[in-house]
């Protein structure tokens, strides 16, 4: 008898529990629907003048592709050399304007830069193998950097340009091996160009007014970086379809190779004077802007034509000089 009253209290307790707690859940709950404001509600004549009904109102005829702001850049760049007042910047600028759109600059920059995140990410691995790739990276990138800072349009990140150059470039020529201190200077590479492409810019603006191309790259890293641009061109036109469907990726890399012949020449770079050097990066150079002109025109064809000639002149090219 006694077991029995011991387990009629247990239960009595718990059912008291239960029931307490379910009180003091629905008054919590009651207090915060009674705090809780009210949706607001609008009209539509309220909000008319200042929102759109959808996205599509918002546009105004047909919405702009990557194509057709590629062109209007070039268009736009070379406007501004037939211009009296831009007519000098653009002669300055080697014709950079009439090799590579504002675009397909960006867009390297940012590609790169990513690639380079995945390089610089910890010491072990940096000294393994990584600083040769970030020795690429930072080559590359401060050579559009100089292209930025002569560009005549109006290319992103322009008045951090010849900065940005100069501490690439320092970093790129340390880049030689791996010790814990380029891996450290590599690192601060790294915030900047996070602080570059987020838009909050560079601590330290100054920089050389002039590009000193023998102080901004080694023509290996270019020469090498031009491989690559070739293999990737050339699988990206392994046909028509292929031309069409990937035709932002040919005209950004066959852009990028022009301007490769123009700045492989450029005083101060080994072998600027050599005759035959000289004609084999202007070949590369005429054949990457005749894959330009074909990809406008829609010619398949000829994309593939230019781009076996731009391959025919690097492995000359290759053959003679490294």
């Amino acid at each position: 008898m006694k077991s029995e009253i011991r387990l009629s209290r247990r239960h009595f307790r718990s059912w008291t529990t239960a029931v307490v707690a379910a009180v003091l859940g629905s008054i919590a709950y009651v207090g915060a629907d009674e705090r809780r404001l009210a949706p607001p509600k609008f009209s539509e004549s309220e909000t008319s003048r200042t929102f759109f009904p959808s996205l599509s109102d918002a546009i105004i005829g047909e919405r702009p592709t990557l194509s057709a702001l590629r062109k209007s850049s070039v268009a736009a760049a070379t406007d501004s050399k037939t211009a009296p007042m831009a007519a000098g910047s653009a002669k300055a600028g080697g014709g950079w304007g009439d090799l590579i759109s504002p675009p397909s600059i960006e867009d390297e920059v940012k590609r790169v830069k990513l690639h380079y995140d995945g390089v610089v990410t910890t010491p072990g691995a940096f000294k393994g193998g990584g600083y040769q790739d970030a020795r690429l990276d930072l080559s590359i990138l401060a050579v559009m950097f100089a292209i930025i800072k002569e560009h005549p349009a109006d290319v992103r990140w322009k008045d951090q340009a010849a900065a940005a150059r100069d501490l690439l470039a320092r970093s790129a020529f340390n880049c030689k091996a791996g010790s814990t201190q380029v891996y450290n200077e590599a690192k601060l590479r790294k915030a900047d160009l996070q602080d570059l492409v987020a838009g909050s810019g560079l601590s330290n603006r100054d920089g050389e007014d002039q590009n000193d191309w023998s102080m901004i790259v080694d023509r290996s890293p270019m020469m090498e970086y031009a491989q690559q641009l070739v293999d990737s061109l050339q699988d990206a036109t392994n046909d028509a379809a292929s031309v069409k469907s990937k035709s932002d990726q040919v005209r950004r890399e066959a852009e990028l190779l022009a301007v490769l012949g123009t700045v492989l020449v450029k005083e101060g770079m080994d072998d600027f004077d050599d005759d035959d050097y000289a004609a084999l990066s202007k070949q590369m150079t005429e054949a990457s802007k005749a894959v330009v002109g074909a990809l406008e025109r829609g010619d398949a064809d000829a994309v593939r034509k230019g781009v076996g000639a731009i391959t025919q002149s690097c492995d000359a090219c290759h053959e003679q000089y490294r």
